[in-house]
């Protein structure tokens, strides 16, 4: 737990997430992972009610009256069906940029450039990873974050090995309108929130979390960061969130694994 409004690593980093889509609008969130899945699912109940979250198949799901869930619901009842959106509706978002999505990173470097296809050397990797799925094209056609569970150098490092999710510099070189809708937003770890608006696009600490300091962040990261003369902390869960988050999105707890 942190010291101040007894929230946890976990919990801050739910609303860091949350934080992402905000000003978004009716654009598809697509959340990678459990805590990402929480704040997008925090921030369509609070201060962005028009997001667009699936059920993770085919169906667009909504909060019911657009109204956090009654107490002692089962858990799913608090959503209703809004819409179809089968597999093929997703790519159709995804090219025409109505879509931000925050996926992980097995590596990511000072530019954004993501990798979840292989460790090592391509010719001879040490380990096989998911691929690079639908990294690249969705890198180019809209919005992107990423959620680092571990902020740790072996994530954040200097190179990857392998380019999934196309980083500034690589997009600074694509010729014509490639690049046009390239957008990076935001880097949510354990340790602290980060952003890309440092020289040429790199990356800048924006915020340290409760307890974390500057040089914790810049020794568990394995190139230079940028960052402002003075860092905030990250904001803390209001009352109101803290109990939506406790009581109604993940009342097992599960974030907590997650946040390490």
């Amino acid at each position: 737990m942190t010291g101040a409004g007894a929230a946890t690593v976990a919990e801050i980093c739910v609303v860091a997430c949350a934080e992402a889509w905000r000003g978004d609008g009716a654009i598809l969130a697509s959340p990678m992972g459990l805590i990402p899945a929480l704040g997008a699912r925090l921030a369509q109940l609070t201060f962005e009610p028009d997001l667009l979250l699936t059920d993770g198949e085919a169906t667009l799901l909504a909060p019911a009256d657009g109204q956090p869930p009654a107490d002692g619901q089962p858990p799913g009842a608090d959503r209703v069906s809004e819409g179809w959106l089968p597999y093929r509706g997703v790519f159709t978002m995804l090219a025409a940029g109505k879509r931000h999505v925050m996926m992980g990173a097995s590596q990511l470097d000072q530019f954004g450039n993501q990798n979840i296809s292989c460790i090592g050397d391509w010719a001879r990797p040490k380990a096989q990873l998911l691929g690079v799925c639908g990294a690249p094209g969705s890198t180019v056609n809209h919005p992107v974050s990423y959620w680092i569970p571990r902020h740790s150098r072996r994530v954040l490092v200097d190179q990857v090995d392998m380019v999934s999710g196309v980083g500034y510099d690589r997009a600074a070189g694509l010729s014509g309108r490639a690049a046009t809708f390239h957008e990076l937003r935001q880097v949510v770890t354990n340790l602290a929130v980060l952003d890309f608006a440092g020289p040429d696009h790199s990356m800048r600490l924006r915020s340290v979390h409760p307890g974390v300091s500057v040089s914790d962040v810049a020794e568990a990261t394995g190139f230079l960061l940028a960052a402002p003369y003075q860092v905030p902390e990250t904001r803390l869960p209001s009352p109101a969130e803290l109990a939506l988050i406790r009581e109604h999105l993940d009342p097992e707890g599960r974030r907590e694994q997650e946040a390490g």
